[in-house]
């Protein structure tokens, strides 16, 4: 196992810590059926910083502490992110950095909201619900995310803080 260096760990810290805080202080953005969890464009980082998944995922764990739906959300939420961050650790281009996030944040939180919100109708809930977290996702990965990827791109700045 490869040792991470004390820059890369510090690194780490911070980006888990502004996904946490981002995602706590827009709460009402954040937790409900359209999440616009504008923290979640961090995600594209780890195309650059595949390590940087590490403070996402923590960050998403201390931020889903709080979550208004249930304590479901600490495990399948920071499941859906870390998944999130595994895949887009592999794209190449800006617009392969959405469809991680959008896919597993549908599947695994539109699921976990179906189950909870509408248990009786769960293939309704999980479409409905499903619909809605895709929703918001894709926006928040298409206004913020594209973004966030084409400047790191552009400056290299992310590559020069993990050196």
């Amino acid at each position: 196992m490869k040792k991470m260096s004390v820059r890369k760990l510090c690194a780490c810290a911070i980006v888990g810590a502004l996904y946490a805080a981002v995602t706590i202080l827009t709460a009402p953005f954040s937790y409900n059926l359209v999440q616009f969890r504008m923290s979640e464009a961090l995600v594209v980082l780890c195309a650059f910083a595949p390590e940087l998944g590490i403070g996402i995922t923590i960050g998403c764990f201390i931020a889903n502490v709080f979550s208004t739906v249930t304590a479901l959300d600490m495990l399948v939420g920071t499941l859906a992110t870390a998944l999130a961050c595994f895949f887009t650790a592999r794209c190449k281009k800006a617009w392969q950095t959405v469809l991680p996030n959008v896919i597993a944040n549908t599947v695994l939180v539109g699921g976990m909201l179906g189950l909870v919100l509408m248990p009786d109708k769960l293939p309704l809930g999980f479409l409905i619900c499903g619909a809605q977290v895709a929703l918001g996702e894709l926006a928040v990965m298409v206004c913020l995310g594209v973004p966030l990827y084409l400047f790191a791109k552009r400056t290299g700045f992310v590559s020069r803080v993990m050196e």
